[in-house]
């Protein structure tokens, strides 16, 4: 049974732009890359709920380092824009001290909350603090920001699906979809 390309979400409509197959691939090497660069540690991957929790979970089954992941749900976004204004909703609970970190986040846009991210993990002095991103939009970036492991660079376009969403909904699909119709 093919899956549809065009997705209807409240009042907007999207068309697939990143397939399953394409994600998954880009995931695998990713994933593949950070098992070289942690072979012999044990990393604590963070991931930025609630979008990012297919990715993290997808990432992680092709993970073969010893690790542990944790969640923090942080919150930037009401319908398709970006408020700048970053909410903590639940934070940081296992020790990170003197152990390597990997943000794991569904979307990079503007940069401000992981430029937040950033910050807030300083202090409980992590060994090192790496980014990894399913999706980048470069020019949108708002802040300098060094991410190490990116899936795909994508366009200034809003986009929902593989854990995004638009006002909470369209996170159940298996691809990617970009708004084409508002």
């Amino acid at each position: 049974m093919q899956r549809s390309r065009i997705l209807k979400v409240k009042d907007k409509t999207f068309a697939v732009t990143l397939s399953e197959r394409t994600i998954k691939s880009q995931i695998r090497r990713v994933a593949e890359q950070i098992n070289r660069d942690y072979e012999g540690k044990q990393p604590v991957f963070l991931a930025v709920l609630n979008g990012s929790f297919i990715f993290a979970a997808d990432l992680l089954r092709e993970i073969n380092v010893p690790c542990e992941i944790s969640f923090i749900k942080l919150a930037s976004y009401e319908g398709t824009t970006t408020t700048g204004n970053i909410r903590e909703i639940i934070g940081l609970n296992i020790d990170i001290t003197g152990r390597p970190v990997i943000i794991v986040e569904d979307i990079v846009d503007t940069g401000l909350t992981m430029a937040h991210m950033l910050e807030t993990l300083k202090p409980h002095n992590p060994e090192s603090i790496e980014i990894c991103t399913l999706l980048l939009k470069p020019s949108k970036l708002q802040v300098k920001l060094d991410i190490r492991y990116c899936c795909k660079q994508i366009p200034d376009d809003f986009v929902v699906g593989y854990g995004l969403d638009y006002d909470g909904f369209g996170r159940n699909t298996k691809d990617i979809y970009t708004l084409i119709q508002n």
